[in-house]
């Protein structure tokens, strides 16, 4: 990566007041969370099904123990740690400079780095809820049962995260697109924008500076700062002034 590369991204953070994150899950692979679509990614190993049917609506109803097979081996990371991307974004937002994070994570990683605006448009494994009687319940919860987790009430214990099959919140999936809509920059990182309606979002991009950091692909971005890096160690590079 070019030294005149970071030298422009530094420019840009430098002059953004309104900048936006939208980040995917090459965001956490520096804090040991697999992503999908890489060589080593979860889409590239062999299970007892797909893992776009093991991460679904339907596997979780028809094969509810299949489905937590999968999600606690291969989705919960209970020891993963905030990396130099979710913690330069933090203190990003403290200067008031950052005005949201846009994310595809499920882990939570934004907001245990100091994040406050985040907007989890998968939801997070953080937050789960009893089917039954609605009864909320944090990750420690899950954790602490084996196999299919379940509520006193009796009730299945979900995830409140976004499955295959089911839709984005229609609130978190607004004020993603207000951020968005109203920022004067934007940078884009650890995603392929291969999944929507997610990756769709940035349509709503109208302001000056774009900025795309992925080690693969990430489709056609036009107008943007191309940087093939990793994102932690990217943005690690930045002084926040």
């Amino acid at each position: 990566m070019g030294d005149s590369n970071i030298e422009k991204l530094q420019e840009i953070v430098d002059r953004s007041r309104r900048l936006v994150f939208f980040g995917g899950a090459g965001v956490s692979t520096e804090s040991g969370i697999p992503d999908f679509r890489s060589k080593d990614g979860l889409y590239n190993q062999k299970y007892k099904f797909p893992p776009e049917y093991m991460l679904s609506h339907s596997c979780f109803v028809d094969r509810t123990e299949d489905f937590y097979e999968f999600y606690r081996d291969k989705i919960l990371a209970y020891e993963a740690k905030p990396n130099a991307a979710h913690l330069f974004l933090a203190e990003l937002e403290k200067t008031g400079r950052l005005s949201a994070v846009v994310t595809q994570n499920i882990d939570g990683l934004h907001q245990a780095a100091g994040s406050k605006r985040v907007f989890e448009l998968h939801g997070s494994v953080h937050r789960n809820y009893c089917t039954r009687c609605g009864k909320f319940f944090d990750l420690a919860a899950v954790k602490a049962q084996t196999g299919v987790p379940h509520c006193p009430c009796g009730g299945v214990i979900k995830p409140d995260v976004v499955l295959y099959g089911e839709g984005l919140d229609d609130d978190t999936v607004t004020g993603a697109i207000k951020a968005i809509a109203e920022a004067d920059a934007m940078i884009i990182a650890g995603t392929s924008l291969t999944v929507y309606p997610a990756a769709g979002l940035i349509r709503y991009f109208r302001g000056r500076d774009l900025v795309v950091i992925n080690l693969g692909d990430a489709g056609d971005v036009p107008g943007a700062l191309f940087i093939h890096q990793k994102v932690g160690e990217t943005l690690g590079q930045i002084k926040i002034k």
